[in-house]
């Protein structure tokens, strides 16, 4: 299994991201369009990128952190769910979120890397513009 960490920095306050994270629209939105259902629960169902993504809530921390069970239909059935940790952090006049990515099936995460990238980051940095 393998793991990876990605950051980017956004030109708005965490509670922005943390909430759009969780909100249908804005997810789509942070995805370029690709249609998402998402959940503020813990224990929620989601997906993402088309159902490209699904997974569960597993923790919830108002505008600070997330962790969510995740995966995607490359992974093989008899994978286990990958998981992500969100984390909001504000400084300068800034957001970084930091994604950590663990329990990645092997020779994957690189892939994953570029992913979080190119279809989130891209499309996120455009949505907090200013």
């Amino acid at each position: 299994m393998e793991k990876i960490k990605v950051s980017v920095k956004l030109n708005c306050q965490p509670k922005e991201v943390f909430s759009g994270w969780l909100n249908d629209k804005t997810h789509s939105d942070f995805t370029g369009g690709a249609k998402a259902k998402t959940s503020t629960s813990e224990g929620g169902k989601f997906s993402a990128w088309d159902d490209y993504i699904t997974g569960t809530n597993v923790e919830i921390f108002p505008h600070k952190r997330i962790i969510q069970k995740w995966r995607t239909t490359d992974f093989a059935e008899t994978d286990e769910d990958s998981t992500i940790e969100l984390f909001f952090t504000y400084k300068d006049g800034f957001t970084l979120l930091t994604i950590t990515h663990t329990n990645i099936p092997d020779d994957q995460g690189e892939m994953y890397k570029k992913a979080w990238k190119d279809h989130y980051f891209t499309y996120m940095k455009k949505y907090f513009e200013k």
